[in-house]
């Protein structure tokens, strides 16, 4: 690493600013060098107390020293600056950028067309699905996936769009070489292998609950647009939807029932204007000359193909729950050929069993 890339880091680790404050201070000052020339006063105008300063100094020492490249490649990791040429160029236009991020795996992924796709921790089944086949189907048009790493809607997100060769950039409330949650070890490693880790936090950086919100502004920020695909109201996906409005981007949100409590945040942001998507040509209509590619896979409809079944127990289900008696009076057929023909829609993957009965699964 260059020592340039060096001496910023310590330089932020140092200072301890806020990444607007410190990114201001990159652009006054091309060299970080130049800051242990500040006087007093310009120290006093940046915000830079004594202490701060004196501590800039000693960091450059372990800079020139290498230990800043000993502890990254430790931690199979690089740093990438703000005014590097394949620093994100959407991300460079939020006001709180970050001004240094650190990564692991694949860094041109960085210069690709970037879309986000969110949404709840404990998706339902159909909303998993959807999220890695929409995830899969934007990138066969050409756009990278972004998303966060946690449980459920992101991790189908990742799992969809690392089987193209688009792939996916996962952005961590950590540092890069933490893993969390733990369960999603073997995906956190495929992604280093095959797609980006990307975090603003150290090396090291633990799971706290403040760093996850910060997150969520950098997968909005550098994302072209954000897709939410089930999301309760109180949701976290939320607050990347709303910053991705903050922040001039296009949001999109897949519709539900109004029974399912995962689905009113993305029924709400609807009402408030965000674009309904029921398949992927809803998303590529609005970034026309956007995409590598100009094929468009429409595969993404209804869940994830056309859901037209003639079946009379399909058209009578819900996405609630009806228990096999109120079938058996609604469809008037009998109770043998009625769970004959739910054992079928159940082996092809349209209906699924719960506790309170049967139910559509896309």
């Amino acid at each position: 690493m260059e020592i340039l890339a060096r001496r910023w880091l310590q330089a932020q680790q140092s200072l301890a600013l806020s990444p607007a404050a410190f990114r201001r201070l990159m652009a006054a000052f091309h060299s970080p060098q130049s800051l242990l020339e500040l006087t007093p006063l310009e120290q006093a105008n940046f915000g830079i107390n004594s202490t701060q300063h004196r501590a800039l100094a000693q960091g450059f020492a372990l800079a020139d020293h290498g230990e800043v490249d000993d502890l990254l490649a430790r931690a199979n990791a690089e740093i990438l600056c703000w005014y590097d040429e394949d620093y994100p160029a959407l991300l460079k236009e939020i006001h709180d950028a970050p001004p240094l991020l650190y990564y692991r795996g694949r860094r041109e992924l960085l210069e690709k067309v970037l879309f986000a796709v969110v949404g709840s921790r404990r998706p339902s089944r159909i909303g998993k699905g959807d999220a890695q086949a929409f995830s899969a189907a934007l990138g066969h048009a050409g756009f990278t996936v972004v998303s966060g790493l946690a449980l459920g809607v992101d991790a189908a997100a990742h799992v969809g769009a690392l089987a193209t060769s688009s792939s996916t950039i996962a952005v961590l409330g950590t540092g890069v070489d933490q893993c969390y949650p733990r369960t999603n070890a073997a995906l956190y490693q495929q992604i280093a292998c095959e797609g980006l880790l990307l975090s603003e936090f150290p090396l090291g950086s633990p799971p706290l609950r403040h760093q996850f919100p910060r997150r969520n502004r950098l997968i909005s920020g550098m994302s072209l647009g954000t897709l939410v695909v089930e999301a309760a109201i109180h949701s976290g996906s939320l607050i990347t939807a709303r910053q991705a409005l903050e922040q001039n981007r296009e949001v999109f949100a897949i519709p539900g029932s109004i029974h399912n409590p995962a689905s009113r945040g993305c029924n709400a942001l609807i009402k408030q204007g965000a674009k309904l998507v029921e398949t992927l040509a809803d998303i590529i209509d609005e970034f026309s000359g956007w995409t590598a590619n100009d094929h468009v896979d429409n595969v993404v409809e209804g869940g994830s193909e056309d859901s037209t079944v003639c079946s009379p127990i399909y058209i009578a289900l819900g996405f609630e729950p009806l228990s096999l008696d109120e079938l058996v009076q609604y469809c008037g057929l009998g109770v043998t050929e009625t769970l004959a023909e739910l054992s079928q829609l159940e082996v092809d993957g349209w209906v699924e069993q719960q506790r309170g009965g049967w139910q559509r699964s896309r």
